[in-house]
């Protein structure tokens, strides 16, 4: 029977990424197979667990909870996420494990602590580790919350991902949570970002700028993006293990399997009442878009992608501190009079005069919470206190579990 495609808004597809780690030392754990295992007797990619799958990633320390097909709101998936993840913890108690939140790992030593997956799809893994080597933070080392958005033909597809592209490059400022890599201060808030827009650079269509190109119908996106993708990896990959639409890494991607665009560029929190508070105001804004409140599709479409790779870039790097001066692009949310402003005081503003007004009241306090504190990244930062020492990061990343383990927000 085939299915209805769904129209714009009509559902959410939620991804949440976890690190497995050791209950005592909080090293990396590579026992995700065992947790499946337990559950459904195979070795299976992915588990059908009710609301939700649990699925495997490129690495046997991470483990995926995702909604099974489309949810028709939000509301109700932080309760159904929480009580999966403590079922998650109770399997991983005999094995001595836990699950960790945050886009890094922050001591993981890759190249010495990568396993990749060795059930069903390990070939595919396997191309990836033999063309661009996955013992790498930019492969091993990632966690993050996808949000899929549906669309039905081209017309909806050619609206929504233009709204998508101009609000891709200020969500890190949302989201950054990954400020430790390999046990030091970065400098940078969202490094798993600035890991991922370089882990391909042997081929760099594959990931190009990250924010999209300009293309709006189903047609030209494979024509003038997919091919030349194909092309490119094919010295690389001849038997085409890798030639399919997930190939594609930007920052939001086209799955026309299943009529979504899967958005990629948010770092997972510390708890999923955080993660779907993003989700939720990221819907909410980009549907204000669709929705043509401030400026029309033509003129969303229109805007250059140089100009909004290098926002996102200036985004991972510093966050919701980074200064927007650019006056079409804030002419693009209705802010026509403000010569400039950072991101964080556009957040703050598209909140106070939007999208408190259209979110539902669960997600007031959450949301509320991140612009008075800041992204994770940095309520982590004031956490550690200047001391970057295995003991103290060892101890603010409990309390992060904790906060997952609990639904808690962090505040350091």
């Amino acid at each position: 029977m085939k299915v209805r495609a769904l129209h714009l808004f009509e559902g959410y597809g939620i991804e949440l990424e976890y690190m497995i780690v050791d209950r005592d030392t909080l090293d990396v754990l590579p026992v995700t197979d065992r947790v499946i295992h337990a559950v459904s007797g195979t070795y299976d990619s992915e588990i059908d667990m009710g609301p939700l799958n649990w699925s495997n990633e490129l690495v046997l320390h991470v483990i995926e909870l995702k909604t099974n097909g489309p949810a028709s709101s939000l509301e109700t998936l932080p309760g159904i996420f929480q009580s999966h993840i403590k079922k998650i913890n109770g399997i991983l108690d005999p094995f001595g494990g836990r699950l960790m939140p945050t886009g890094m790992h922050p001591w993981m030593n890759p190249s010495a602590e990568t396993r990749l997956w060795p059930h069903d799809y390990n070939p595919v893994y396997e191309a990836y580790n033999r063309i661009f080597g996955c013992q790498g933070h930019g492969w091993s080392n990632l966690q993050s919350l996808h949000i899929n958005l549906p669309f039905a033909g081209d017309a909806e597809f050619g609206r929504l991902h233009a709204a998508i592209r101009l609000v891709l490059p200020i969500l890190p400022a949302l989201a950054a949570s990954s400020p430790i890599v390999g046990g030091v201060l970065t400098g940078i808030p969202d490094s798993r970002l600035e890991y991922y827009r370089n882990n391909q650079n042997r081929i760099p269509s594959i990931v190009g700028r990250v924010v999209p190109e300009p293309v709006y119908t189903k047609r030209d996106y494979r024509e003038r993006l997919l091919k030349n993708l194909y092309r490119d990896i094919e010295p690389c990959d001849p038997d085409g293990i890798l030639r399919h639409e997930w190939l594609n890494s930007r920052g939001a991607i086209a799955r026309f399997e299943r009529n979504a665009i899967e958005i990629r560029v948010l770092d997972i929190q510390e708890c999923p009442l955080a993660d779907l508070a993003i989700t939720a105001a990221a819907g909410a804004l980009i549907k204000a878009l669709v929705d043509e409140r401030w400026t029309d599709i033509r003129t969303q479409q229109d805007f250059p992608t140089e100009y909004l790779a290098d926002l996102f870039v200036r985004v991972i790097k510093d966050a919701e501190g980074t200064l927007i001066s650019d006056s079409d692009y804030l002419r693009m949310f209705g802010l026509d009079s403000l010569p400039e402003c950072t991101v964080g005081e556009l957040w703050r503003y598209l909140y106070e005069s939007v999208l408190q007004r259209d979110l539902n009241g669960v997600w007031h306090h959450p949301f509320e919470t991140l612009l008075d504190h800041g992204p994770l990244s940095r309520r982590i930062i004031g956490a550690l206190c200047g001391d970057f020492s295995r003991e103290n990061l060892a101890l603010c990343y409990r309390k992060l579990m904790n906060c997952l383990e609990e639904g808690a927000l962090f505040l350091g």
